[in-house]
């Protein structure tokens, strides 16, 4: 919860203007009536012009306390949270009283909370209970700050662990793998070792197919000659010898011959066999 303060702190003031020339009072109370008018237009909801005021105080007097933190509480609100830790931080660093650090401090957690800075945070309400160790609410926020940081940490370690052990998944996933292609690029080196093997013991027994049917052919080849001439040697006339077709018609011939000559014959004999007559009665 932010600390609002829109008062100005009085006796710091008044000191302060002890200690200044009257041109430093001027500037100081010049500054104040602007930070008043600021605090009024932020209770009416007239953030742009009371950011003006502000920063028109703040720009006139550095002794004004009360400019810087009251506008950080108003960027705080709007969820400027970057800007609003540094004006707390410029309030804090202005301020002589302790109140006035407690208070910067505070908020200054309260930013660190809302970014989740939490390690941060419990330094800052640490620091703001040193100005003030009464105050309950910083007291709480403190012990909620340690705790959101234990927190953060064991999620930290628990992501750091998840991410180790992925790492090393990952490490033992990807030498699984280089393995698996190492075997089977083994096994593929084998493969293609025995089918050139094969290829070679094949190649080599056509070769000795192809040289046994040459020699065969070959073989085949001198044997064709011989034998052919042995058909035309045995085909072939000799000098005064008669040749298949002669012997066939000569023969032939011959059955006709004998053929005629039986006829007659056959004709003789019916012809000299007496025949009988009737009697005539």
């Amino acid at each position: 919860m932010n600390k609002w303060f829109f008062l100005f702190w009085c006796t710091t003031l008044a000191l302060n203007a002890q200690e200044t020339d009257p041109a430093q009072q001027k500037a100081l109370r010049e500054s104040k009536d602007l930070t008043w008018e600021a605090n009024k237009e932020l209770e009416e909801n007239q953030f742009v012009s009371a950011e003006a005021q502000y920063r028109r105080a703040i720009s006139k007097s550095g002794e004004n306390v009360a400019a810087p933190y009251n506008l950080g509480n108003a960027l705080y609100n709007k969820e400027s949270y970057s800007e609003a830790f540094g004006r707390f931080k410029q309030a804090g660093g202005k301020a002589r009283d302790k109140a006035g650090k407690h208070r910067a401090f505070h908020n200054m957690g309260n930013v660190f909370m809302k970014n989740k800075e939490y390690e941060k945070a419990v330094e800052a309400y640490k620091e703001a209970l040193r100005n003030d160790p009464a105050d309950e609410e910083t007291r709480y926020n403190l012990a909620l700050a340690k705790e959101m940081l234990k927190k953060q940490q064991n999620e930290q370690q628990n992501e750091d662990d998840q991410n180790e052990q992925d790492q090393k998944d990952q490490k033992e996933q990807n030498q699984d793998q280089q393995n698996q292609d190492d075997q089977n690029k083994q096994q593929q080196n084998q493969d293609q070792q025995q089918d050139q093997g094969d290829q070679g013991d094949q190649g080599d027994q056509e070769k000795e197919e192809n040289k046994e049917g040459d020699g065969d052919e070959k073989e085949e080849q001198q044997k064709q000659p011989q034998q052919k001439g042995e058909g035309e040697e045995q085909q072939a006339p000799r000098p005064n010898q008669l040749s298949p077709q002669q012997i066939q018609n000569l023969l032939e011939a011959m059955q006709n011959e004998e053929r005629k000559v039986q006829e007659k014959l056959d004709a003789q004999k019916v012809k000299g066999i007496p025949t009988k007559s009737k009697k005539d009665w």
